[in-house]
């Protein structure tokens, strides 16, 4: 069996699909001494010898599928390698051997709360994808002034940089005199800053953002910030299970 070399690659946690494309196109990476091209097939059994730019690829067969959670402290960003040197979401994580951590999904630099990681690829595509339409959870605090009309125009939704963006469900958990108002709000897509651009687009400005809840798995309560943990197999499998084939 046969599959494309920038899926291989993507699916082991080198990058997207279009990143790997990207490499490729700038001569980085080479199969058996010579430059890859988009869309060159590779046997999935027995793949040949692929190195990106030093670094040689190990292809690892039957490797055991592995889930955790991460709480991410504000600060930290989603990338795995950052030129200004600031802490990123991987530097904490445990070691994998002949494999790398991938991330379901993204949090802004200032934003906090629960991360999933994954070693495969493919499934992290999968649990990204709008299709499936998994719930992602937030605790939003917001400044401004918000009445009936807000939320109405929230469960409607908004038009942000061309398309609309609308919560799933959206609720106030309370409110106080300095017009601060704490909003419980889930969203089925991760489009960057989202939630921010949405509040902003009626004249109120989010200052704290934390995530909850990824479909099924909750963020733990005893899960202190910068700290990670394994998936159990019960919730591994549900989350796994909210994939439509």
């Amino acid at each position: 069996m046969v599959e494309k070399i920038q899926k291989m690659l993507s699916n082991l946690g080198y990058g997207s699909r279009r990143h790997i494309e990207s490499k490729i196109k700038k001569g980085n990476i080479f199969v058996n001494g010579k430059k890859a091209i988009i869309g060159q097939y590779l046997n999935k059994k027995n793949p040949e010898e692929v190195f990106i730019n030093k670094e040689k690829i190990i292809f690892k067969k039957n490797k055991q599928l592995k889930i955790i959670i991460y709480n991410k402290p504000i600060g930290e960003i989603c990338t795995r390698n950052d030129p200004k040197k600031r802490l990123t979401v991987f530097d904490k994580l445990p070691i994998l051997n002949l494999s790398r951590w991938i991330s379901i999904g993204r949090l802004d630099i200032n934003t906090k709360g629960l991360l999933l990681f994954t070693n495969d690829g493919q499934l992290a595509n999968q649990l990204m994808h709008p299709r499936n339409q998994i719930e992602r959870e937030y605790y939003i605090r917001v400044f401004g002034d918000v009445n009936k009309n807000t939320i109405d125009i929230l469960m409607k939704g908004v038009k942000i940089k061309g398309s609309y963006a609308v919560f799933k469900s959206i609720q106030i958990i309370s409110k106080n005199k300095s017009k601060n108002t704490w909003f419980k709000g889930v969203l089925c897509e991760g489009k960057n800053r989202e939630i921010r651009l949405i509040f902003n687009a009626i004249k109120c400005q989010v200052n704290k953002l934390i995530r909850v809840r990824y479909g099924n798995v909750f963020l733990p309560k005893n899960l202190k910030e910068g700290q990670w943990k394994k998936l159990n197999y019960t919730l591994l499998n549900n989350l796994c299970n909210l994939i439509k084939q």
